[in-house]
């Protein structure tokens, strides 16, 4: 017989041991890819993480005999509880060992959390907002992690299933071959909105070019992602915040954005999958984990797809077909194989159209819970 203890994060000593459990528990998980620890810091730090200023959080730690088991972090998100007009309670970041016990004690500390706080629902697993990873995986252990996506055990979802929790939306990712050329209805979309004269694609190469267009490109961003799922909009010192956690490990070769009439319309960000280098680096830059990581930049041969997106008033008009083409363009000319879709909401039918065009499966799926206190 044993007795689960929760204690709250505390001390640099607690987050140290939150922030580093999950490696603990999936030491023998060869699909189990570690966060980068660098980021991890800057996520769970008030002082850098700009979200903490309107977000009430409680961080919690799981021990049996002294011996930490388990962490949960409770969120409410009171920017996306107003704009909502919701009064919803979120927990994150879960991790724990297949033990029923552990897992009831660490999400029924949330609850009650939550409730006291006069919440009426529990969401979960979503963070800060839908840019961090979300959802609980369900299928498609046997593919390899990536970057900002959930990578638990497969026993999570039951653990939290047996607390009364119910579907609150699904997710899914897709892999596809990128296609030598591309399909015809893509090109007959290209060569048309090509000839436009109002239509400009916009190109890097170089890191420093891309920063000018930050603050524009995400705040495409924020005027299309405002229906989607968990999005809360993001400050301008967000946007800088954002642009400084990715712009390190991405490749300009990766970015395209579409201008009509001068007028940033739309966007996609992709990024050579690091996932075998962050294996080797175990999540650590220092002192020697950044050559890996950035000899996987070099080396992938899948590319993951991170974000886009189409200001309204220019939806229907084959700027998707236009980015997307440039996209596959670029993939096929630096040796890429295979393309990741990363989480798509399962009712973005346009989302989905486009991959199932390419000939994308799904991978995996995912899952948001919900809960009325």
């Amino acid at each position: 017989m044993y007795n689960v203890v929760i204690k709250e994060v505390k001390s640099i000593k607690d987050l140290k041991e939150f922030i580093f459990l999950p490696e603990k528990i999936h030491r023998n998980n060869k699909n189990w890819l570690p966060p980068l620890y660098s980021d991890e810091w800057i996520i769970f730090n008030p002082k850098k993480n700009k979200s903490f200023t309107y977000c009430d959080h409680i961080q919690l730690l799981a021990y049996i005999n002294d011996k930490p088991v388990g962490r949960i972090m409770g969120l409410i998100n009171n920017r996306y509880n107003d704009i909502k007009n919701e009064k919803n309670g979120r927990f994150c970041f879960i991790e724990t060992i297949n033990d029923p016990e552990v897992s009831h004690a660490l999400i029924k500390s949330v609850e009650n959390w939550a409730r006291d706080k006069g919440m009426k629902k529990i969401v979960g697993p979503i963070a800060f907002s839908d840019k961090d990873p979300q959802g609980v995986q369900l299928t498609g252990f046997d593919y390899s992690g990536v970057l900002s996506a959930p990578n638990n055990a497969p026993y999570l979802a039951g653990l939290i299933e047996k607390e009364d929790y119910t579907k609150e939306v699904d997710l899914v990712e897709y892999v596809a071959k990128i296609p030598k050329e591309l399909p015809e209805i893509y090109k007959k979309i290209f060569k048309r909105v090509s000839d436009r004269e109002d239509i400009s694609i916009i190109e890097f190469k170089t890191k420093k070019e891309i920063k000018p267009y930050i603050l524009d490109v995400l705040q495409v961003m924020n005027d299309t992602y405002s229906h989607i799922y968990g999005f809360v909009p993001l400050t301008d010192r967000e946007k800088q915040d954002f642009a400084k956690r990715y712009l390190p490990v991405l490749d300009p070769n990766f970015i395209k954005a579409v201008s009509i009439n001068g007028d940033i319309a739309g966007f996609v960000i992709a990024m050579p999958d690091i996932a075998d280098g962050l294996r080797r680096a175990k999540g650590r830059l220092f002192p020697f984990g950044f050559i890996s990581i950035l000899r996987s930049v070099r080396k992938s041969t899948n590319l993951l797809m991170l974000l886009g997106a189409i200001k309204e008033e220019y939806r229907g008009q084959g700027l998707d077909a236009l980015m997307g083409g440039k996209i596959l363009e670029s993939a096929t000319n630096s040796h890429m194989i295979t393309l990741d879709s990363h989480l798509i909401l399962e009712h973005n039918k346009r989302m989905r159209a486009e991959y199932e065009r390419i000939n994308g499966k799904i991978a995996k799926t995912f899952r948001i819970f919900k809960k009325e206190l």
